[in-house]
C-alpha cells in the first residue's frame, strides 16, 4: 500500500457517517485477513481500555487550525470540532477560563447577534484536560500562518475492508475521550479528531486496531 499525504486543514471538515459497530476478538497487533474473522465488524478487544479522560497538556499548547470562539451568553467556548454553517454559527467545546470580549485587541473583530458573540482565533495557552486558559489570541482576519506541511500517513499494519474501517470510525465516538469526529479514507486509515492527545490516545488505538490504522489528530498541539 502506498504512503499517502493529506493537508491537515481538510481533516477538521470531514465527519464520520453513523454506522453500527460491533466487536472482533482477534488480537490487536496481528496482521490478519479481516474477512476470515468470525465477525465482520471489528472493535477494540475487551482486554484493552482507552484513556478515561482527555489528558492534560504538560506545557503550553496552540490551536492546530483556526478554531471558532463561541459565546452564547454563558461564557466563551473553544470550538475545536465541527461548526454548523448557520447564522449565527452553532458549535461547542471546552470552556475558556479567561476570555475577554472587551479586550482592545478584539474590538472590531468579533461578530455579534443579540447576546451571541463569536469569531475565529489562533490561540495559545494552557490545557488542564477540561478547560483552556488563553495566553495569546490572534484574530482570524489578522492571522497569517506559515504553510502547514502535509501529514504523511503511515502504512496500516492491518488490512481492513472499507466497511470495517467505517465501523471502526463509528466506534471511536464511544471509545475516545475528547472525540470530535472521524472518517475512513480509501487507503486503509481512520482519521480521528480529538481535543488533545499527549500520545496515550494514539498508543491505545495502535494497540487496539494495529499500528498505522487509526491516526489521531489533536485540535490542540504542544507548542514545542
Amino acid at each position: 500500500m502506498k504512503t499517502s499525504a493529506i493537508a491537515l486543514p481538510a481533516l477538521l471538515l470531514a465527519l464520520a457517517v453513523p454506522l453500527a459497530a460491533c466487536g472482533d476478538d482477534d488480537g490487536p497487533n496481528s496482521a490478519v485477513d479481516p474477512g476470515s474473522s468470525s465477525s465482520d465488524e471489528p472493535d477494540a478487544p475487551d482486554t484493552l481500555a482507552p484513556p478515561n479522560a482527555v489528558p492534560a497538556a504538560p506545557g503550553p499548547v496552540r490551536s492546530r487550525f483556526l478554531p471558532t470562539v463561541m459565546d452564547t451568553g454563558d461564557g466563551a467556548e473553544l470550538c475545536l470540532g465541527a461548526v454548523a454553517e448557520s447564522y449565527p454559527p452553532q458549535c461547542g467545546g471546552p470552556a475558556i477560563t479567561n476570555w475577554d470580549w472587551d479586550s482592545e485587541s478584539l474590538q472590531g473583530i468579533l461578530d455579534e447577534q443579540g447576546d451571541i458573540r463569536w469569531g475565529t482565533f489562533a490561540v495559545t495557552g494552557t490545557w488542564d484536560g477540561t478547560a483552556f486558559t488563553v495566553t495569546d489570541a490572534i484574530p482570524g482576519p489578522l492571522y497569517d500562518p506559515m504553510p502547514e506541511e502535509p501529514v504523511v500517513l503511515p502504512d496500516p499494519s492491518v488490512d481492513y475492508s472499507q466497511s470495517e474501517l467505517d465501523d471502526i470510525s463509528t466506534s471511536l465516538d464511544e471509545e475516545l475521550p475528547g472525540y470530535q469526529g472521524s472518517y475512513a479514507d480509501q487507503e486503509g486509515h481512520v482519521l480521528v479528531d480529538v481535543l488533545y492527545d499527549d500520545g496515550s490516545i494514539q498508543d491505545y488505538v495502535d494497540a487496539a486496531y494495529g499500528d498505522g490504522v487509526v491516526v489521531v489528530i489533536g485540535g490542540l498541539v504542544d507548542v514545542d
